[in-house]
């Protein structure tokens, strides 16, 4: 095996001569870390696990290993597919479907002028699924407006709520003496979260602030805090949805790239920290959270601060769809309150006219 390496051997005693790297019916594959050897690489191999988005590092998206079976044969009749594939990474989360046969694999050689052809090729599809990843939500989203004092939070409980009492630890206060402690105390090594205390209890929040209106464009700024104390998010990405993605004119100090999931319609975007400077989101304290701003053009068709339209639809931080405040509680322009108020006042007054008129006569 070249690329990567079985973490067990198995048992391998029948084996008098050349033993093989495993002999295990089900091995667990790990992808070697960068600095190996040459004579243990193949070509994108040794990323040490980490594969990041096609959208935002497609040389890096792709990671391979090769390995040579034993006593399975040389045709295609003899060689079986390969069953019950699992893909942790890093965590759970991936479901995968059975080995599909497809076309045989075509190889160039290194000078160009000849094709070799695999004996067989077979695909297998991994689907993530964020119900089975965890159990509750990892994300929430906060808004605010230049136009509304309120600030609308992340929902009460988005990704949990604090129970100190019956499970001590489930949160630590920011500004406790014994932050360092318990942050490097047991677990410190484990995927579990350990987050600020917080209403909403969720280890990334994403807030969307209307900032600006100028006559033919209108500004936002996207925040994204940290609250976990336990990691950092390297290459992280944001994938959101608003109807006036299609005359974004200008984003400063993220990247970002159109995302058309329904053909013609532009309305959905992804965003991500640009290299060596916001690429990073730090861990909960004063360095946790990346921030930018976008300016949009005013399609006169569609665009209105009423009714909540200057917020985003539907926000995804690292492929997991975050907790959306509810529509009801979005801030609403101020002149939109006293319209609702005098359509309800009218026909108070307009019955009190009418049984003064009755009095009188």
């Amino acid at each position: 095996m070249v690329g990567a390496q079985a973490t067990e051997q198995g048992d391998c005693s029948r084996f008098k001569g050349n033993i093989p790297h495993c002999c295990k019916k089900d091995p667990t594959v790990v992808d070697l870390l960068p600095g190996t050897p040459y004579n243990m690489q193949i070509a994108n191999c040794c990323k040490g696990g980490v594969i990041s988005s096609w959208v935002q590092d497609p040389p890096n998206a792709v990671s391979a290993f090769q390995l040579s079976a034993g006593a399975a044969g040389t045709t295609n009749k003899t060689v079986r597919l390969p069953k019950n594939f699992t893909l942790k990474a890093p965590g759970p989360g991936y479901t995968c479907g059975d080995a599909k046969i497809v076309k045989p694999t075509k190889f160039i050689t290194q000078d160009g002028r000849r094709m070799t052809q695999a004996l067989m090729t077979w695909n297998v599809t991994c689907i993530y699924s964020q119900f089975l990843a965890q159990k509750t939500p990892s994300c929430c989203v906060s808004l605010s407006s230049f136009y509304n004092d309120t600030i609308v939070n992340c929902p009460t409980c988005s990704c949990g709520c604090q129970n100190n009492i019956t499970q001590p630890g489930s949160c630590v206060e920011g500004d406790s003496p014994y932050l360092a402690s318990v942050v490097n105390g047991p677990g410190k090594n484990s995927l579990a979260p350990l987050v600020q205390c917080t209403s909403h209890m969720c280890p990334v929040r994403i807030h969307w602030h209307v900032k600006l209106n100028y006559k033919e464009y209108w500004r936002v700024k996207i925040t994204i805090t940290n609250f976990n104390y336990r990691m950092n998010y390297t290459q992280w990405n944001l994938v959101v949805q608003h109807p006036n993605f299609d005359n974004l004119t200008q984003i400063f100090s993220f990247n970002y790239k159109s995302l058309n999931p329904y053909g013609v319609i532009n309305d959905t975007a992804m965003l991500w920290g640009i290299k060596f400077y916001n690429d990073l989101l730090m861990e909960a304290g004063p360095s946790g959270n990346v921030q930018s701003e976008l300016l949009f053009r005013k399609d006169d068709l569609s665009f209105t601060f009423q009714k909540g339209w200057a917020f985003p639809r539907r926000i995804y931080f690292n492929g997991d769809n975050c907790v959306m405040p509810p529509p009801d509680a979005y801030p609403w322009l101020p002149n939109a309150g006293h319209r609702s108020l005098s359509s309800l006042l009218l026909p108070f007054i307009f019955w009190t006219t009418l049984a003064c008129l009755f009095m009188s006569v």
